[in-house]
């Protein structure tokens, strides 16, 4: 078994073409990155050299700023090129790498021993598979494992090296220093809607209503919230879908989770039977090995738990936004790693991964909703900024990326530490909810009014949950967009020092709007059941918006892609606005939700006739 396990490994190097040769350079490596590794991961012993991974060069872009100005000339209201937006071959040309820098790497490559890479349409990143221990000479540096307090073990560094003269021609390289999870944004799960019966008289969160009854009142039901509720809050109730042959709607599940067809035809036949042919007919795409899945869960899967975040992804969308097309993506790559020298590891990348294949696609869905994120800190900046980038690409062709703000208010209980050596009490924003190119969509509760979603941390039927608050925070990396002045820093005005020092009050807000997120009524493994979270208020504000581009679509407009600078400017007035809550989190009550937008709730929730009326179209 070893000469065999040696002999594929052999096969597998030779296959990319590595030579083990000392590493030459026109000139002295020096460090480029440096990025601690965060609290929760523990530094165990040398990784493995022999194992293989999956390396991703990122090429400096040969005019990312062309592209930003295109972006934000497509998506000012006001502007002439306003829904101009541009094609993916377009984008391939603003963003190609300059012919400097593609020969300076490619050097670089050759005379290290490096072939068998290969480019993506714009040749902006490089990906090749390589023994770990030739990594650390190619970059000079080691590699370790890391265990986090889950279990997860992964292989990284906190600093690696490049030749002098590469610094300029190269972004970022992972993976390195990225210690992230990538985490489903799910709070929680409860078997049974029984279970749920005692939280709800606890939290007094009954919808009751005094006097006549109102039309909200009729259909929702906090203990178990449906797809009729939301219609009839968010006024979709009666739409019917005019251009669903030229619309679309996409949402990502990483961690190996894929959306189960059965049970979302069991759903769909109880909450929207009309729309139940959803089950058979949304479209799934495996990426880097991603799961797929036509049937039931397997024996295996259910007892992992697997995949309670993709069927909640499809339900919530086809529950409100039928007969829009769905598409699901399933991206593999994934901690723990398999001790397998002759397995490919490409272990927690999931976004760079994802949205570097979503560009050199030729036609994508008009919105995308995702529900992973992780605390900002734990995310090389280095990354983070590049990442970004690419949702930025991927809004320019008119598609807008919905994330999910996350579930830990400002940072979680006994968690808010900064990951820079020196260990100091701040709130921990989130990635990528804190990137400017995608809208970020925070969680509700409550009817009539809604409120900030927010559970304490308490033992419930034997079993600790840790707080439940809807995420919030101000970005330590990306700055104050222009779009998002005036109403942030009318926020940070309004609430004077309160934490200040605690946070960035110059950094990017989020979220930029909200949606219900506690006790949506879901299926899984066959069984009815709820679920909580910015998870949920994610998929059900990108179906409301897929709807506001059938309106779109069917007057012969363009879609609304990336929608913040239309949002900020004017598609906050198709909003309730949300006074009541706080953030929670970090061990104090949090940033309060004010009138106006907040780093809690945004803006406030859909009003989706008058978003329809505010984007242009005709109203049904």
């Amino acid at each position: 078994m070893q000469i065999l396990a040696s002999a594929l490994l052999a096969a597998a190097m030779a296959a990319q073409a590595v030579i083990a040769s000392p590493i030459r350079a026109r000139s002295p490596y020096a460090v480029k990155e440096t990025h601690f590794a965060p609290r929760e991961w523990t530094k165990l012993d040398r990784a493995n050299g022999a194992k293989l991974v999956q390396l991703q060069i990122g090429l400096k872009q040969g005019n990312m700023d062309g592209l930003l100005e295109h972006l934000n000339e497509v998506s000012d209201p006001d502007h002439a090129r306003y829904g101009a937006h541009l094609s993916a071959d377009e984008i391939d040309e603003l963003v190609r790498p300059s012919k400097e820098t593609c020969d300076q790497v490619e050097q670089w490559l050759s005379e290290a021993g490096v072939g068998g890479h290969s480019y993506n349409t714009a040749k902006d990143w490089i990906t090749v598979n390589l023994p770990l221990e030739f990594v650390e000479k190619l970059l000079d540096t080691e590699y370790h494992d890391y265990k986090h307090e889950d279990g997860a073990i992964i292989s990284r560094t906190t600093h690696w090296s490049l030749p002098r003269h590469l610094h300029s021609h190269i972004d970022v390289i992972q993976p390195t220093t990225s210690f992230f999870r990538g985490a489903a944004h799910a709070a929680t799960y409860v078997k049974t809607i029984d279970e749920v019966h005692d939280e709800v008289a606890k939290l007094s969160l009954a919808a009751a209503s005094y006097g006549e009854p109102s039309d909200v009142s009729k259909v929702c039901n906090v203990s178990s919230v449906t797809p009729e509720c939301f219609a009839t809050l968010y006024k979709t109730k009666g739409y019917k879908t005019k251009a669903e042959y030229k619309n679309s709607i996409g949402f990502a599940n990483y961690l190996e989770e894929v959306p189960i067809r059965p049970d979302t035809e069991q759903f769909l036949k109880k909450y929207r039977p009309e729309a139940v042919s959803s089950a058979k007919t949304f479209t799934t795409f495996s990426i880097n090995g991603g799961p797929l899945n036509d049937g039931p869960l397997s024996l295996g899967s259910a007892a992992n738990g697997s995949s309670h975040e993709a069927n909640l992804d499809v339900q919530a969308i086809a529950g409100i936004s039928w007969k829009t097309p769905i598409v699901s993506y399933s991206t593999g790559g994934r901690p723990p790693f398999i001790p397998d020298l002759t397995v490919v590891e490409n272990d927690s990348e999931p976004y760079l991964v994802w949205v570097n294949w979503l560009l050199q696609q030729r036609s994508i869905p008009k919105i995308i909703s995702t529900s992973y994120g992780e605390p900002e800190q734990t995310v090389p900046r280095s990354y983070a900024e590049r990442v970004c980038k690419q949702f930025a690409a991927v809004g320019a062709r008119g598609t807008t990326l919905f994330f999910s703000s996350g579930d830990s208010g400002l940072g979680g209980t006994n968690k808010c530490y900064t990951n820079d050596g020196k260990n100091t009490y701040k709130f921990l924003p989130a990635f990528p909810a804190s990137c400017p190119y995608v809208t970020t969509v925070g969680a509700t509760m409550n009817f009539e009014p809604e409120e900030s979603a927010y559970r304490a941390a308490r033992n419930v039927s034997g079993v600790f949950r840790d707080l439940y608050s809807s995420g919030s925070g101000f970005s330590n990396y990306f700055k104050q967009p222009a779009w998002q002045e005036t109403a942030a820093n009318a926020y940070v005005k309004s609430i004077g020092d309160l934490y200040k020092g605690l946070y960035n009050p110059a950094g990017r807000g989020y979220p930029d709007l909200a949606a219900q997120g506690l006790y949506f009524a879901y299926v899984w493994n066959g069984t009815e059941g709820t679920i909580s979270g910015t998870s949920a208020s994610t998929p059900l504000t990108a179906g409301i918006f897929a709807l506001v581009n059938d309106a779109l679509l069917a007057s012969g407009k363009s879609s609304l892609g990336y929608l913040n600078p239309w949002l900020y400017k004017k598609g906050y007035k198709g909003l309730t606005d949300i006074t009541k809550g706080s953030s929670h989190g970090c061990n104090v009550e949090g940033f309060p939700v004010t009138k106006g937008w907040d780093p809690i709730t945004g803006f406030g929730t859909s009003i989706f006739p008058e978003l329809v009326k505010l984007a242009g179209a005709k109203v049904w």
